[in-house]
């Protein structure tokens, strides 16, 4: 492909060589075959592009693109040099001019927010399956192309990988999209090169705040805004108190959901249901459609969730029929997963790995007034430690036990990020016991398990693996389960 081509839709300057060579293929990583390529310098957290150039050049790369001069890379003669302000952003229209565009072949529907992502892609995905939409899907958990599932590294990859992504759906014959956009793949342009035909706001609360990631919650915050200036339709929480700042400066038409009178869809007249081990919610749903339905998953926050997905698939003329169908298959790895093993009581898998999910998890739960609440839950090592004592004392608080044991403690010793959690434990009157162990842990409240009780894993939810020392061992919470089980593991 012509380089002139793939440079077609960015501002640049030709340092050097000429932009009407072809170049076969298109590279971000030095350490990938570069000859007769595009290398592009991108800036990492632990390494530069730009001090690999020298090295591309000398590889063979037909063109380097570059934010700032590389003086010895550009001393190799039969070699293009092309200067950007930002070689991310300018890679993100490249890779989508080098698969053709793929975007503009889907239905692209991008979901961002702090929480209730992950629940609201598979909502989404079910539902426009149900009424006959192919679908392919990008998040935290995996990417989904047809009968293809890929382990994610990121929530939202970059976007070289994106662009590869969509080209790969287009060829399967999907028509549609969903995706998570985090505020990091807005903050890092993995997301430009296309335009978003819906952009969806869940909720909005401090998180991501570190060395790395966002400095403030004031430009978490703005980053994730920019999905409302790169989207045709946005579609808000109208009660969250962050959604006049998510949406300052927007360049889409906007619609509302939400509880408050105010929101365009509305969910009313909230029911909690539970009976046989599963926990669900049904309501109502008025303004933009009216409706009843019900939904297999906990809570005010899996309202909102529903809502969002509703409002989504109401663009795409989905049978209400169809909508109440989908909504009750709907199930999601590590997300207020329900684990059938008995009717006398409820066990649950979750993602919650910090003190705002935790809390927001168990309040929901205490709503179902269980005989016990349950709560096992690790920390991660090499990780801030007020996230232990926090986690601690919520638990502490919220559950009637809480059994503490490990999660990843990569570097750290378990038993040390077990006694920190304990030191927030020990601020509450909860009761708690402390089992290294994960596997053992889980036996032990499966075995202890009460009529009546309701039992949240915590922590892990999607993730099948535990690191330790740097290594990633294999463990999937639900192949213990049934492991015990078929061991002649008891409950009542």
């Amino acid at each position: 492909m012509r380089l002139r081509d793939l440079l077609g839709e960015i501002k640049y300057v030709c340092l050097q060589g000429s932009v009407d060579r072809e170049v076969k293929g298109v590279i971000y990583d030095s350490r990938k075959d570069v000859k007769d390529c595009l290398f592009i310098c991108i800036q990492g957290v632990k390494a530069d592009g730009h001090d690999f150039a020298p090295l591309a050049a000398a590889r063979g790369a037909a063109a380097l693109l570059v934010s700032r001069p590389v003086p010895d890379a550009e001393a190799e003669r039969d070699l293009t040099v092309i200067l950007v302000e930002d070689t991310r952003y300018a890679m993100a229209h490249i890779a989508a001019a080098w698969f053709g565009h793929p975007a503009r072949k889907l239905q692209v529907i991008g979901i961002t927010g702090t929480k209730g992502k992950t629940t609201s892609t598979y909502v989404v995905k079910n539902i426009l399956e149900q009424a006959g939409r192919r679908v392919g899907l990008v998040g935290t958990i995996e990417r989904i192309i047809g009968e293809e599932h890929i382990h994610a590294e990121n929530t939202t990859p970059e976007s070289y990988v994106l662009q590869e992504t969509f080209a790969r759906m287009v060829e399967a014959g999907l028509d549609t999209v969903v995706m998570e956009v985090s505020s990091q793949a807005l903050k890092l342009h993995r997301t430009q090169g296309f335009m978003f035909d819906y952009g969806i706001f869940t909720n909005l609360e401090p998180d991501h705040i570190a060395p790395g990631e966002h400095e403030s919650f004031e430009e978490y915050r703005e980053c994730k805004s920019l999905l409302f200036r790169q989207c045709r339709v946005g579609i808000v929480n109208g009660d969250d108190t962050h959604v006049g700042e998510i949406t300052q400066g927007h360049t889409c038409t906007l619609e509302t959901y939400g509880m408050g009178e105010d929101c365009m869809l509305r969910a009313r007249d909230l029911r909690l249901v539970q009976g046989g081990g599963s926990l669900g919610v049904e309501f109502c749903v008025s303004g933009l459609m009216n409706f009843e339905v019900k939904v297999p998953f906990p809570g005010r926050f899996s309202v909102y969730n529903a809502l969002c997905a509703i409002a989504v698939c109401r663009h795409f003329q989905i049978d209400v029929g169809d909508i109440q169908q989908a909504m009750g298959k709907v199930k999601v790895k590590g997300r207020i997963e329900r684990v059938d093993i008995s009717d006398k009581f409820s066990l649950l898998i979750d993602y919650a790995h910090n003190a705002m999910a935790l809390e927001s998890l168990l309040a929901t739960l205490r709503e179902y007034n269980p005989r016990r609440l349950v709560c096992l839950f690790g920390c991660g090592g090499n990780r801030d430690k007020q996230r232990r004592y926090e986690m601690g004392e919520v638990s502490g608080r919220l559950a009637d036990l809480t059994v503490v044991t490990s999660d990843n403690p990569r570097f750290e010793e378990p038993m040390d990020i077990i006694r920190d959690i304990e030191t927030g434990l020990e601020k509450t009157d909860g009761k708690y016991v402390e089992i290294c162990h994960r596997r053992e842990a889980i036996a032990y409240v499966i075995s202890h398990a009460e009529e009546g009780d309701l039992i949240v894993l915590a922590g892990k939810g999607h993730e099948d693996y535990q690191e330790i020392k740097g290594v990633k061992y294999p463990m999937d919470e639900r192949d213990i389960i049934r492991e015990l089980l078929e061991g002649g593991l008891k409950h009542i």
